[in-house]
């Protein structure tokens, strides 16, 4: 709560925006890798293997993704964006990297039973957290800012569901 606090007051709406979207890309990036990797296939190794590889690389493309982006957008003409460009895609690669962690934490001590619904739990918490949270900056009753983050966000973890069960591997 309190980073957002600090970002309503003191941040530029593009570093709050930056937070938001890295950290429920990577809740929904990273929960679905876990998801469709751990349905098709019940082995602990390939999904921590396949939820890292995710979460670092994608943390990396986000960032860059970020400032490329950010940097068209201050190349323009008449542009009026004061934002930095570095300060920015830190912020999207550190938000990345925190909400990808999130329904990662499962796969490190849960038995593997219960290690894909845990890591949805974790990851709607998150998710509903972020909108929370999201709600209580701006003009949206917080309530309502978290069942809409959690639907968006959701949907995409149930197609790395979806997508798992169709590519089953063995019999698990």
């Amino acid at each position: 709560m309190i980073i957002f606090v600090v970002l309503r007051r003191h941040w530029d709406q593009d570093y709050i925006r930056s937070f938001v979207f890295g950290c429920q890309d990577a809740l929904v990036s990273t929960s679905g890798v876990i998801v469709g990797v751990g349905t098709a296939i019940a082995n602990r190794q390939y999904i921590l293997l396949s939820a890292t590889i995710t979460i670092l690389v994608e943390a990396i493309s986000m960032a860059a993704g970020q400032y490329l982006s950010e940097k068209s957008v201050h190349d323009l003409p008449h542009n009026r964006h004061r934002d930095n460009l570095i300060y920015g895609s830190l912020i999207m690669l550190v938000s990345y990297l925190f909400g990808g962690f999130i329904p990662l934490v499962p796969v490190f001590f849960a038995p593997i039973n219960l290690l894909l619904p845990l890591s949805i739990l974790f990851a709607f918490l998150g998710l509903l957290t972020l909108g929370y949270l999201k709600g209580m900056l701006f003009t949206t009753h917080p309530i309502r800012s978290s069942l809409e983050v959690l639907l968006v966000g959701g949907l995409a973890v149930l197609i790395g569901l979806t997508v798992g069960l169709f590519f089953r591997i063995g019999s698990n």
